[in-house]
Formats: structure tokens, C-alpha cells, sequence
């Protein structure tokens, strides 16, 4: 199961290439919020993505009828497909999946608004079809004549994981010749900002927003809300080198759990991913001692990121495996983050590089885990983990590894 393409969408960039120059760069993209007035908000700041430009995937009369989310994903699904190349693929064999934690939220919030100061005669006739969480996988697939298999998956912040991952089981069972995979979230909102700061999930760190995110450090009070998409195309091997693709990367394995614990807390130990984590790597055919760097769920809150290190610990024992979040430059893009991670994973597998986890200083003398801080840190070309964990005890992890 080969991605033989990849797109992304992001606070660090809107392509490859400005995206891993962000990531080595190891700054925080936090920023005052631009979407809204969010100046009587606790949280007045998030990772946007304030460079994308929708003009290139969809014309003025589309762009007006499609929510941001599905902007951003449509965005990098078809960059994904650009960079495949001819897929010379049967288009009822090419399928889509798509991670979202909330959909079109920005629409929804916005013709609420409409209801209340206007009237329901008022409501926009695109209110249902911008707002729902399938949007994006349906639009890509109007976009591209694919009649496939076509799945929204919506299990919060482990949702783009769980995207890649339920797509290579679509190309290893033989449902699907090609499958576009990913997720896409644009949640920076003024209900959803305030929902998240209300429950106490959001860093208050506003004196330098750029440093808010800290993934895994002592000083960590919360995570930074973000936007973005990403999305790989995937393939099997024989294929790919038939129609002489060229091949960016494997996945290799894929594993998910529930925690069944609690409805927003990780499980105590992180039971469940420890669980998630080593389910990926027997269905990779691989031990723990195989894995060469692990970009981490690492949102910067105070118990996910314990539990998290502590799952860590459980998988790979004595071995400092190196971890890095990259959350501390793109802060937490919700239902995208563990596709835009996915990407960031391959990236630093094809360069033999882990990015430095941003803002990053003192590791919390409660982890015990080698978190790759400071400067970027070079390490041998091989397999690796990217995790994703979610509110309702989600959890999802990919084994990833380079060009076959």
C-alpha cells in the first residue's frame, strides 16, 4: 500500500515544500484569530491558515457554496492527485475517505446567526449540504468523476488517522485500485473557540501566542486550535511501479482502539493507545525496535500528553526512541491533524530528519520519553508511527515507512 501523492493545506504552508521548510523552522504560527471579531473571546488566537488561496480548485459561484473545510480539503486532495500523475485508473475503482471532527461548522454557526436576527425564511437553501461532514469526500468525488467507495469518518482529533488508515484497508482488501485519503478541518470559529476555551482546552498563554503550543513540556497549559487538510494518494505496489509512478512512501500498518473511558480524558496509563500503537506495528509485521521516530498526537494539554508518553513507554520500554509533535508550529488542526501528520511523517522519513517539537523546552520530569527538541535531528531512513487520539477515546496510529 504505496502513496504515490500528497497535498497539504496548512498554518505552515500550502505546499510540500513550504510546509517541511516550516516544520524544520520548529516556530509557532499562532496569531491573533482574523476569521472573526474574537476580542470579547477568553482565546483570541489560533493557527490559521491565512495563505490559502481557493481561486486554483474552485470557481467564485463553487467557492461560495462550499464551507472552508471543504475548501481546504478539496485544496489538498487535488494537489494530491496532481502530484500521482496519471492514475490511468477505472473510476468506479477509485475511492475517497475523509477524516473531519465537525464539517462545515463556520456555515452552521453562520446561518444560525441568520436564523435568529433574520428568520428561518432566511436561512440559506446550501445551509445543509455546506454544513454536513460528508461534504468534502462527496465533493471530491464530484470533482473527480469517482464512483467508488466514498466515506466520511468522524471520530474527532483521531480522524484523519483513522482516514488513512481505513483507506489502505480499502486498496489491501480489494475494494479499490486507488483511494484518496485524508482530512480536513477550518474550526477556528467563534463558538467552537469558545466551547474549546470553556472546557479548559485551549492554552491562555497570550503574551506571545507563537510559544503557546508546547507539546510534552513542563510549562504546557493547553492546545492551540488550528486549520487545515491533507491528503495522500494511495495505491498498491505492482500498480504504482506498472504505470511508473513514483512512489513517495508505505503504509505499512494501521491499528485503532477505544479507550471506553470517559468522553473527552485519555484512559489512565494511555491504555488505549499503548493498544493503538502496537496494533500498528503487528500489523506491519514489525517489533517495536523497527520503529525509528514517532511524530506523536503531542496537543500540548497536560493529561493527553502524559498519557500519551506514558502509552509510549509501554510500547517501546527502556528504548528513547525519538518523538517529536509538530503541533508546536501548527497548533492542533482537530479532524486534519493526524493526515497533515501523516504527511509530515513521510516527509521527514524521505529526508532522514525529524523536525524539532516547537516551543519545546524543559521536558516534563514526569515523561520519560526522548523528545527531539532544540534543533532538528537526522536519523537513519525507516519506518515510523504517527498517532492520533480523540475526544470519545478514538484512538488511531499508522506505521509508515519509505519508498519500498
Amino acid at each position: 500500500m504505496v502513496v504515490t501523492g500528497m497535498g497539504v493545506k496548512s498554518p505552515a504552508g500550502d505546499d510540500l515544500d513550504s510546509f517541511w521548510a516550516g516544520l524544520l523552522a520548529a516556530k509557532g504560527t499562532a496569531a491573533p484569530i482574523t476569521a472573526f471579531d474574537a476580542s470579547n473571546h477568553p482565546v483570541a488566537f489560533a493557527c490559521e491558515d491565512t495563505g490559502f488561496d481557493v481561486s486554483p480548485y474552485l470557481d467564485v459561484k463553487e467557492a461560495r457554496r462550499t464551507d472552508r473545510a471543504a475548501q481546504l480539503g478539496i485544496g489538498a486532495a487535488l494537489d494530491a492527485v496532481a502530484a500521482a500523475g496519471d492514475l490511468q485508473a477505472d473510476p468506479a475503482r477509485c475511492g475517497v475517505v475523509v477524516g473531519t471532527g465537525v464539517g462545515g461548522l463556520r456555515t452552521l454557526e453562520d446561518q444560525v446567526a441568520v436564523f435568529v436576527e433574520k428568520g428561518p425564511t432566511r436561512v440559506s437553501p446550501f445551509l445543509v449540504p455546506m454544513m454536513m461532514a460528508n461534504a468534502t469526500a462527496a465533493l471530491v468525488g464530484l470533482k473527480r468523476g469517482w464512483t467508488g467507495p466514498n466515506v466520511c469518518v468522524a471520530t474527532a482529533c483521531a480522524a484523519g488517522t483513522h482516514a488513512i488508515g481505513e483507506g489502505a484497508r480499502l486498496i489491501r482488501d480489494g475494494s479499490a485500485d486507488v483511494v484518496l485519503a485524508g482530512g480536513t478541518e477550518a474550526a477556528v470559529t467563534p463558538v467552537a473557540v469558545a466551547a474549546f476555551a470553556r472546557m479548559g482546552a485551549l492554552s491562555t498563554a497570550s503574551d506571545d501566542p507563537t510559544r503557546a503550543s508546547r507539546p510534552f513540556d513542563v510549562s504546557r497549559d493547553g492546545f492551540v486550535i488550528g486549520e487545515g487538510a491533507a491528503f495522500l494518494v494511495l495505491e498498491d505496489l505492482e500498480r504504482a511501479q506498472a504505470r511508473g509512478a513514483t512512489i513517495v512512501g508505505e503504509v505499512l500498518g494501521y491499528g485503532r482502539t477505544c479507550d471506553a473511558f470517559h468522553i473527552t480524558a485519555p484512559a489512565p496509563g494511555g491504555a488505549g493507545a499503548a493498544a493503538s500503537m502496537q496494533l500498528a506495528i503487528d500489523d506491519a509485521g514489525l517489533d517495536s525496535a523497527s520503529i525509528g521516530h514517532i511524530n506523536a498526537h503531542g496537543t500540548s494539554t497536560p493529561l493527553n500528553d502524559a498519557a500519551e508518553a506514558e502509552a509510549i513507554v509501554k510500547v517501546f520500554g527502556g528504548r528513547p526512541v525519538p518523538v517529536t509533535s509538530t503541533k508546536g508550529v501548527t497548533g492542533h488542526l482537530v479532524g486534519a491533524a493526524g493526515a497533515v501528520e501523516a504527511v509530515a511523517t513521510l516527509l521527514a522519513i524521505a529526508h532522514g530528519t525529524v523536525p524539532a517539537t516547537a516551543n519545546h523546552e524543559v521536558t516534563d520530569p514526569e515523561i520519560a520519553i526522548d523528545v527531539v527538541h532544540g534543533s532538528a535531528r537526522i536519523v537513519p531512513s525507516g519506518p515510523a508511527l504517527s498517532n492520533s487520539f480523540g475526544f470519545g477515546g478514538h484512538n488511531a496510529s499508522v506505521v509508515l515507512g519509505p519508498t519500498p
